[in-house]
């Protein structure tokens, strides 16, 4: 019994994860893509799985989570951050925290820094680290109550002192990898190589971006945990 999935949305370049207690079925899925709820609902029915927990990393500005639509269908619980300023949830998290599906655990990281509600999520030996620490990069810091300084205590202090060979899971990846691990990142890592927390705030400082496409409408429907304007919560 395959105990993990990773699907991709190519519009978003977004990555949802299924994960799998083998002996009952249960499973939780991290970041869900609106577009995409029938591809998730497919995969549960095929493999015969019982969805438990709907987690987001973070409250998302690129794309609208179907966290709502996935609730509706299955009866699953939702859990984010309880700094993510939100109450459409079922349960809010803090660092420290375990989500229990089936028999397995999964272990909460609170990541601040991108945004003042990110998470990492720890199971076994992998990380789901939302958008704090990315393959080769991490996440912008210029919105969303980001704080420069936050995201790299986040990402010395709680993910890279992680073992070496924890696998690394992002919520984005923009050139087709799939995967990196702690050492790779603490060793390879542009933005992390040689930087001080001090160099860091400056480079993040300095980056020029644009705006993510759909800011104006992700913000506030993932703040309705992705259901339409008006709905019960």
């Amino acid at each position: 019994m395959q105990n993990f999935f990773q699907r991709f949305d190519p519009e978003s370049s977004t990555f949802t994860y299924v994960l799998v207690d083998a002996g009952t079925r249960a499973a939780l899925l991290i970041d869900s893509v609106r577009e995409q709820v029938e591809r998730d609902l497919h995969l549960l029915e095929t493999h015969r799985l019982r969805l438990e927990w709907i987690l987001e990393t973070h409250i998302h500005a690129d794309h609208v989570t179907g966290a709502a639509q996935l609730q509706t269908r299955t009866g699953a619980r939702t859990a984010m951050s309880a700094r993510a300023g939100v109450t459409c949830a079922n349960r809010l998290l803090a660092d420290g925290d375990q989500i229990q599906f089936g028999d397995e655990t999964l272990r909460v990281l609170a990541t601040p820094g991108h945004t003042a509600g990110c998470l990492s999520f720890l199971w076994g030996d992998r990380v789901f680290t939302g958008d704090a620490l990315l393959i080769g990069a991490c996440g912008r810091t210029d919105f969303q109550e980001g704080d420069p300084g936050c995201l790299y205590d986040s990402i010395t202090q709680k993910l890279l002192i992680l073992p070496d060979e924890t696998l690394v899971y992002p919520a984005h990846d923009y050139d087709g990898r799939q995967v990196s691990t702690i050492g790779e990142q603490r060793t390879t890592n542009p933005r992390l190589v040689g930087q001080t927390r001090e160099s860091f705030i400056r480079l993040m400082n300095g980056l020029r971006l644009d705006p993510p496409r759909k800011i104006e409408m992700a913000l506030p429907a993932n703040r309705r945990c992705g259901r339409q304007d008006g709905a019960a919560a």
